[in-house]
């Protein structure tokens, strides 16, 4: 983790480059090559990715960002349409499982460029 970039972007960019799924360095080379599947390393500035662990972090900000916008928007809808309940369970159903496809690839990115930028790394204990 020593032999990173000295180059500093803005909190902006950073968070930008995640989204779109760039190297946090550079922010020109890929960050996944798969869905899900982090890079070996950046193929522009050759950043080595060993140092990415994003967790169940993703999936715990995705959740809690789908469970506001799905519940939030059915309880909308019922308040001023009065929808049938079968309506409802297509709608709000169908934004359940298609929100978290879709958020999930830039919420990892985002985590894995803010942990480049505040080089966070996993904690060490001094063994006695």
């Amino acid at each position: 983790m020593d032999d990173r970039q000295t180059q500093q972007h803005s909190l902006g960019s950073t968070i930008l480059a995640g989204l779109i799924g760039r190297c946090p360095a550079c922010h020109r080379g890929r960050l996944l090559t798969g869905y899900l599947t982090l890079a070996p390393r950046c193929d522009v500035c050759g950043l080595d990715y060993d140092f990415a662990d994003s967790g169940d972090g993703p999936a715990v900000f995705v959740i809690l960002v789908t469970g506001f916008i799905v519940v939030g928007a059915a309880l909308l809808a019922e308040v001023f349409y009065k929808p049938p309940y079968w309506l409802h369970a297509l709608l709000w159903g169908s934004l359940a499982v298609a929100l978290p496809l879709l958020l999930l690839r830039s919420f990892k990115g985002v985590l894995i460029a803010l942990q480049y930028r505040h080089k966070a790394e996993e904690t060490k204990f001094a063994s006695d």
